[in-house]
């Protein structure tokens, strides 16, 4: 009894501690001027390992105020936290919608509020569209995908292959601009019999569980002749890489895109042929820097130099470049600019596959850290 209730006095303190937490988050939300709305964290590790850290550091060096919550996957959640961050009096909404329908009702919404709207990464294509559009060249991206698989196949040596086609989410803007920009590439190549295509599906929400699935489905109708996919990105490239794995066949070529660890990891494995790196640290530092203008009251002219078309206006626009990696320039990409390091790739199985000086950078790196954490703090 005695230790029940030692427990249920800590439970009580804990739950104290947490209640004055979700306080103090409440308050900072209500004074928030920015909010940034982020759609989910399985699709692609991007969104919470990279633009909160990088969006989070822009605003805390303008000292603008600013939250950063994220859907998990759920319309009907995101168009919650947009309601609350609007009655919370936020002037700037950053906007990564799950799909153009419930992103329209949260423009209108913000708009009617008197809030300003950023679409971020995904151009909303219904409604009359957000104040501002910041991204990448989104059929650029899926051009060097195209380019990529062509060019895997031809150093595989194939003939006449068979290829399947793994798209991104059918509510996405992006995904449909990813499939013009490799279907640019690879549709004459169908047209011409060069290639056969295989199957051509969809995937929701960018499950790559469901993509796995639908893999592995099309492995079996296909009789396991399947010799290269393109995959919208390393989610859906390392689904394709898993069903191989189980059904005991051999990696074929596959595209990617995100330059997530798993990607680059897979590339140097021989799983992927190639991802594209679009710089998360530039993007967000490009809507940052929009939202903190208009949080402020300054001039957007020099900031929003390109426009693109939701299909109602043209969006004042920022887009930036994207740049294909294999694994012949992945030190010159993504290691150079500091978006990834070769200590959080060359773990576990994956060491065997990194260059002998990566794998001496990453050693060097993790044992300059352990000799700091074990090295006493000299006393005064």
């Amino acid at each position: 009894m005695r230790k029940l209730g030692q427990f249920l006095v800590a439970a009580l303190a804990m739950a104290t501690v947490f209640g004055f937490a979700g306080r103090a988050a409440v308050v900072k939300a209500q004074s928030a001027d920015i909010a940034v709305l982020l759609p989910d964290s399985q699709s692609s590790d991007r969104w919470e390992n990279e633009d909160r850290k990088f969006l989070a550091a822009a605003f805390d060096a303008a000292g603008v105020s600013y939250s950063i919550v994220n859907a998990q996957g759920d319309a009907a959640q995101q168009t919650t936290l947009a309601d609350q961050a609007i009655t919370n009096g936020a002037k700037v909404i950053l906007l990564v919608n799950l799909d153009s329908g419930s992103g329209a009702a949260i423009i209108a919404k913000a708009r009617e509020a008197g809030a300003k709207v950023i679409d971020y990464d995904r151009l909303t294509i219904q409604g009359d569209g957000a104040d501002f559009y910041v991204s990448f060249d989104n059929e650029a991206v899926g051009k060097l995908q195209g380019e990529g698989l062509v060019k895997a196949v031809a150093d595989a040596g194939i003939k006449n292959p068979r290829v399947a086609v793994l798209n991104g989410s059918p509510t996405d803007n992006n995904a449909t601009l990813f499939a013009n920009g490799y279907n640019s590439v690879i549709k004459p190549l169908f047209d011409s019999k060069e290639w056969t295509l295989v199957d051509n599906q969809s995937v929701d929400k960018w499950d790559n569980t469901v993509a796995q699935t639908i893999f592995e489905q099309m492995l079996t109708a296909a009789g396991g002749k399947i010799d290269a996919a393109i995959a919208a990105n390393d989610g859906l490239a390392n689904a394709v890489a898993t069903a191989l794995q189980n059904q005991g066949l051999p990696y074929i070529p596959v595209t990617g895109q995100d330059a997530t660890v798993g990607g680059i990891q897979n590339i140097l494995a021989g799983r992927q042929s190639m991802t594209v790196y679009k710089g998360i640290k530039q993007q967000a530092e490009a809507a940052a820097a929009l939202a903190i203008a208009l949080v402020k009251g300054t001039d957007t002219a020099a900031l929003a130099t390109g426009s693109v078309n939701n299909g109602t206006k043209d969006i004042p626009s920022v887009l930036l470049v994207p740049v294909a990696v294999t694994k012949d320039n992945i030190a010159d990409t993504v290691i150079a600019d500091g978006f990834r390091t070769w200590e959080e790739i060359c773990v576990g199985d994956f060491a065997q596959y990194c260059p002998p000086d990566a794998m001496m950078e990453a050693t060097g790196e993790a044992t300059a850290e352990m000799t700091m954490e074990m090295t006493p703090e000299a006393t005064p």
